[in-house]
């Protein structure tokens, strides 16, 4: 069943080529509860088909009608893990689990695929993109790993590198991925020194063309342009001191949105409305917010 494949670290081709990859044997502490979680997972499938075959609700339900449901549920699981909430972290992964059984039964019923070959799939290229654990490809580091699972992809057939970042993901998040990917091919800056340069670079000809000390008119194309390159420098300086730039912009407007509910709560209490307060007044109990963070 196993076997000691040879492949040199630059040389992955027998782990793109063939279709049942030979794997060395490797040791994982026992389990004691597997059962148990097999029979969870039963419990959900049987429960699913039972919902699928009996629900109104959840007979209507297609591929496009569960998607935007699904982008909720995952909104709802990085909340919850943002307020390091881990009673409502594994309420948010049963429901992402159960979208994907969900998924799993619609694609069966139109016999395009089921449950067993999504996770046999997500297997084997788990093991196809690790040869430094299934095989003898060395990788003592993360960046050597990451670099290796870039050339199986291409390998594999991807034109690119960046083709792995979803085209729909928030910019923010995108700018972070694609940095990443480049990164993972060695075209990245050496030192964190260069990147801080490109912002300041950056924020010199964004202030250039925003007029920032004149009331001229500005070329709004350009200044979004340039003010797109500030955005940029930082998420990669950002990547450049491990702090991901949508937690830390997230923590930001949770932290807003807890100091304004203060203010407005206190000036109910004083008896006022915010719209005819001064920003004078207003800063005043801003300020005991930030006192309460």
């Amino acid at each position: 069943m196993f076997a000691n494949t040879k492949v040199a670290s630059n040389d992955l081709t027998a782990y793109e080529t063939n279709k049942f990859i030979l794997m060395k044997k490797v040791y994982s502490a026992p389990d004691p509860d597997r059962e148990t979680k097999l029979q969870a997972f039963d419990r959900l499938l049987t429960i699913m088909d039972e919902l699928r075959e009996n629900c109104p609700w959840d007979k209507k339900q297609t591929l496009e009608s569960l998607r935007h449901l699904t982008i909720e549920e995952m909104y709802e699981l990085s909340d919850a893990i943002l307020e390091g909430n881990l009673t409502e972290i594994k309420k948010e992964l049963g429901d992402l689990m159960l979208h994907l059984v969900f998924y799993s039964r619609i694609a069966a019923e139109l016999k395009a695929f089921d449950v067993t070959d999504v996770l046999h799939s997500i297997c084997d290229k788990l093991v196809e993109r690790h040869p430094h654990i299934y095989g003898d490809v060395v990788a003592n580091d993360e960046e050597t790993v990451k670099a290796n699972w870039e050339k199986i992809k291409l390998k594999a057939g991807n034109k690119s590198v960046l083709e792995g970042v979803p085209k729909a993901l928030p910019a923010l998040v995108k700018a972070m991925r694609i940095q990443d990917k480049a990164r993972g091919v060695g075209f990245d800056w050496e030192k964190k020194q260069q990147v801080w340069e490109k912002v300041e670079e950056e924020m010199l000809e964004f202030k250039k063309e925003f007029n920032a000390e004149s009331n001229e008119a500005i070329d709004q194309q350009k200044a979004m342009a340039e003010f797109g390159d500030l955005l940029f420098s930082l998420v990669n300086y950002a990547r450049f001191i491990h702090i991901d730039p949508e937690e830390a912009l997230e923590r930001t407007n949770k932290k807003f949105i807890k100091r304004f509910l203060y203010l407005e709560s206190e000036a109910i209490k004083a008896g006022k409305k915010l719209g005819d307060m001064t920003l004078a007044e207003m800063d005043v109990y801003w300020e005991r917010a930030k006192s309460n963070d």
